[in-house]
């Protein structure tokens, strides 16, 4: 599916994200078929530097698509991820790396207003997104663009460097190429994606499942 320039303004005048309007649609999913994804594909950032917790020479690379508006996605961030944390990226064995896959506009503000938080802070990125899926019913289904600045002023940007990273074209246009490589070439058609060492695991997945499936990787 992907947003038409008319949707994407009809949506943006319903978020209160009016002021994006002229920035480009976000181009999304089709379904397709091709050849299956390689752990190189994978580990290949395109636009953006990959936002990461663990060594880069850890055993298993854990990469995570999702979108900031994913129901799904704020459980596994409240549920899951933190044990995950606690048992494999605390102690060195995982390198966890997460990656935007926006579904909607308001997403993409979200995973803007991130980045333009963080800057390359990996620390005080995976901060700033764990807020944003803990506070996802007030900023998703309230006053979006209120909402953000409120977020973005309590991890110190000011309404106006909120309103200018809402506005930042260039960095929308990397989200979505960003977005469009893994659509293309990884197949990732839905939120949370999970590919360990190149392996695809979608949707809602337990820690326990996790587990069954980290654990062989570790011993190998």
């Amino acid at each position: 599916m992907i947003i038409t320039r008319r949707a994407f303004t009809a949506a943006l005048s319903l978020t209160g994200l009016a002021a994006l309007a002229g920035l480009s649609p976000l181009r999304l999913i089709s379904e397709a078929l091709a050849q299956k994804a390689t752990a190189a594909d994978v580990a290949k950032p395109v636009s953006l530097p990959d936002m990461a917790l663990g060594p880069a020479n850890a055993t298993i690379t854990m990469t995570e698509y999702a979108s900031m508006t994913c129901p799904h996605c704020a459980h596994f961030n409240e549920a899951v991820f933190p044990k995950i944390k606690s048992e494999y990226i605390d102690s060195g064995k995982i390198r966890y790396v997460f990656r935007e896959f926006p579904l909607d506009i308001k997403a993409a503000a979200g995973s803007m207003l991130a980045r333009c938080i963080a800057k390359d802070d990996s620390g005080k990125y995976f901060a700033v997104i764990d807020m944003l899926f803990r506070q996802q019913n007030d900023w998703v289904l309230k006053n979006t663009t209120e909402t953000l600045k409120r977020i973005g002023k309590q991890a110190g940007l000011s309404e106006q460097a909120v309103e200018t990273c809402l506005k930042d074209q260039a960095l929308l246009d990397k989200i979505a190429a960003d977005q469009k490589y893994a659509s293309d070439v990884l197949k990732v058609n839905s939120t949370p994606t999970f590919f360990i060492n190149g392996e695809v695991v979608k949707g809602a997945v337990s820690f326990e499942d996790f587990d069954k499936l980290i654990k062989p990787l570790l011993k190998s």
